[in-house]
């Protein structure tokens, strides 16, 4: 398999079309005599065709130079004429393709897209509309379409061509998801996705090699292009695993499913991972504490629209929580949401307010309201005296009624321990104020004998004697 792959790299001592792809300012631009057009392959006798047909893929096996739209006008426009009769050609099913047109037909594929990509674009501007356009696009997209209706082909054994699509192959392709180009990323998902299906002896490899992607992600880059697109895939995945989960899924979801709530720029791909998550949750429900408690492991503290983010993916799993597995988080979990309804930010104490919406969620609140309305009083208390924004002061105000109805003794309760609770908080901020003026006046008087005295300075010892005496008088 190994030898497949290498042999589209390996130099030859004379110049062929192939070693293209590696020096193409140095090569001739004249057009070889493997450039010249070679007959349509609907043409020719059925028993011409193999042959014909490894002519074409070795006259499509180079990289053009698509810096200067000027250079290889030739070149290019048969290499795409070439490319496309090959699609269509796979697509007829005219011909079944045996073990070398289809070595042939992947070495090809495999010199056009595996390349280096460009340095990440740092500096682009956030609010840039235009995306990353691969130059070389009008080749890479007909090879890609080719490589698709070749895999997605009825006539496509997958015994026999797993020989060529290996894991090497597989592995590359799924570096090109780094692509800055939303098109080729497109393409690729679709790919790897039809792979998946096809290949059931890649599915653990292929799993295995987007859990490397994510760790490197996660803790060490944190900058790839291709993670929405390849959660995207994950999402059928999860969809199609059988109950009871292997114990191998649910660590996939606790190693990097739930850790990828950590990277600053999650708002590029929150969508398809929170997907993801509820797929998980909708499969197993036991899950749902699990996921929770990551959530608040990874809660962000000072970034506010990744917090809206992270509430409306709480909603979505509390939704598909059963009444257990809420008992067993509601109190770490209400902490949080308290601290939310308290957010200057009004998005995110509208979203945290938007909670009692859901009838799911209500229900699950009323079972356990003795422990849930006293951990949220006072930030509901502070919300209707000083919040901001009138919305939330509706909401707020909406929320109070819920609870003051579902149980008006324990709201009664929960407002007398309020009222307790700030009048002992005034009290002692009056015993402080009391205390420092004391101070203030002791420290004040022993300066003034100091001065008479004529020693302009206090002894350290008589300066914490005064602190003494009016802490204790």
């Amino acid at each position: 398999m190994l030898k497949i792959i290498k042999r589209g790299h390996r130099k030859s001592p004379k110049p062929e079309p192939t070693d293209l792809e590696f020096e193409p300012e140095t090569q001739p631009i004249t057009l070889s005599l493997s450039m010249e057009p070679l007959p349509l392959l609907r043409d020719v006798a059925v028993l011409d065709r193999p042959a014909l047909f490894l002519k074409k893929l070795q006259l499509c096996s180079f990289y053009c130079d698509f810096s200067n739209s000027l250079k290889w006008v030739l070149e290019k426009e048969l290499k795409r004429q070439t490319l496309m009769e090959l699609v269509d050609f796979i697509d007829s099913g005219s011909c079944k393709l045996t073990g070398p047109m289809q070595e042939e037909l992947i070495r090809m594929v495999s010199l056009n897209i595996f390349r280096c990509l460009p340095p990440a674009s740092d500096l682009l501007e956030p609010d840039e509309d235009e995306p990353y356009q691969e130059p070389s696009w009008p080749h890479l997209q007909i090879v890609y379409e080719l490589l698709l209706r070749y895999i997605a082909s009825p006539e496509t054994d997958a015994k026999v061509a797993k020989r060529y699509i290996d894991h090497i192959f597989v592995l590359r392709l799924m570096e090109l998801f780094d692509s800055e180009d939303p098109r080729e990323r497109e393409y690729l998902k679709t790919l790897l996705h039809r792979i998946y299906g096809k290949f059931m002896v890649h599915r653990p490899f292929i799993r295995k090699a987007m859990n490397n992607v994510f760790y490197r992600f996660i803790f060490e880059t944190q900058r790839h292009c291709g993670i929405g697109e390849l959660l995207e895939i994950l999402g059928s995945i999860i969809n199609g695993f059988a109950l009871p989960m292997k114990e191998e899924h649910k660590l996939f979801l606790v190693r990097a499913l739930i850790p990828l709530h950590k990277p600053k720029c999650i708002s590029a791909y929150h969508h398809q991972l929170a997907y993801c998550i509820i797929q998980f949750v909708d499969k197993d429900y036991k899950l749902a504490e699990l996921v929770v408690k990551g959530l608040l492991k990874y809660w962000p503290l000072t970034n506010c629209q990744k917090e809206v983010l992270f509430l409306a993916e709480l909603e979505e799993v509390l939704e598909a929580t059963q009444a257990a597995e809420f008992h067993r988080c509601m109190l770490p979990l209400f902490r949080q949401i308290g601290r939310c309804l308290n957010s200057p930010h009004f998005q995110v104490a509208e979203r945290a307010l938007y909670l009692w919406n859901s009838e799911h969620i209500v229900s699950l609140i009323a079972q356990n309201r003795n422990v849930i309305l006293p951990l949220i009083f006072e930030a509901l208390e502070k919300n209707t005296q000083g919040h901001w924004n009138q919305a939330i002061h509706g909401l707020t105000a909406n929320v109070r009624r819920m609870f003051q109805e579902m149980d008006p003794e324990l709201f009664e309760e929960c407002q007398e321990q309020y009222l307790e609770k700030e009048t002992r908080a005034r009290e002692m901020e009056e015993q402080r104020e009391l205390t420092w003026k004391r101070i203030e006046a002791v420290a004040a008087t022993a300066g003034g004998e100091d001065m008479r005295k004529g020693t302009g300075k206090q002894e350290p010892n008589s300066c914490r004697a005064c602190e003494q005496e009016v802490l204790y008088s």
